[in-house]
């Protein structure tokens, strides 16, 4: 695939890096937008893998890293879940103004819950992809489960996630139990593709059933069979990519 690197202004006014991936050998059939993981970035193997599958099906996508995270600007600890959402909804501004508005949404973890709100302020999208997904955002609370007293005192906390040291303040906290996931995907009024793991030990197989109870048709779901969260295996990567691309189609 090709690819080209941009930046764009994100919520709170910092330069998110982001890169378009292109097919190779013609123009996209429709462009894919991809929210990643807590506290991940846009570089992740796994997105990787699904973003070449999906442009060798024809369909472009842009991939960013969230205020704070990778590549781009800004401070984490001030960010949440909502502005997560404000990223996703400045990223779509930007590709319509820059390509074409985002007709697929995509979001891995965190990220799938992200798209399910981000989905209900970018008009142009016909179609969600959740993999690994929470059905609500509270659930990364697991992640720092014994640092949230502290945050709670103290206003923030120093957390450790995969090696790496983050700041989490309590307004990340409040903003989590301030969002309500059941009537935005019940209400969510576009197709849907849950993806998600029967063995997926930090989110559990039971959330993307409830996902799916909430939602209303066109619903779908596909199981990963033993793909870990983070679907570190690239054949569970690629083969996500590929019933993606599939799947989308219908919609686009």
């Amino acid at each position: 695939m090709k690819s080209k690197k941009c930046s764009f202004e994100g919520a709170q006014g910092d330069s998110l890096s982001a890169r378009m991936d292109l097919p190779e050998e013609s123009s996209p059939e429709a462009y894919v937008l991809f929210a990643h993981c807590f506290t991940c970035s846009k570089n992740l193997n796994a997105i990787s893998h699904i973003s070449k599958a999906l442009t060798d099906q024809g369909l472009a996508v842009f991939r960013f890293d969230f205020t704070g995270l990778g590549e781009s600007e800004g401070d984490f600890s001030d960010t949440n879940f909502s502005s997560n959402i404000d990223d996703l909804i400045k990223a779509a501004d930007y590709m319509k103004s820059e390509f074409r508005a985002p007709e697929i949404l995509v979001g891995h973890s965190l990220g799938g819950a992200a798209v399910l709100q981000a989905a209900h302020h970018i008009p142009g999208a016909k179609a969600v992809a959740t993999i690994a997904a929470p059905c609500n955002p509270d659930h990364v609370k697991q992640n720092f489960e014994m640092k949230i007293n502290e945050i709670n005192e103290k206003g923030h906390a120093n957390v450790t996630l995969e090696g790496r040291s983050f700041n989490i303040k309590k307004q990340f906290l409040d903003d989590l139990d301030e969002t309500n996931m059941d009537e935005v995907i019940h209400t969510l009024d576009r197709a849907l593709l849950i993806f998600h793991s029967p063995v997926d030990q930090q989110v559990a197989i039971n959330n993307a059933a409830r996902i799916f109870e909430r939602a209303k048709h066109p619903k779908s779901f596909i199981s990963l069979d033993k793909a870990d969260h983070l679907l570190s295996d690239a054949k569970y990567s690629t083969y996500t990519g590929t019933m993606l691309a599939t799947w989308a189609y219908n919609y686009v």
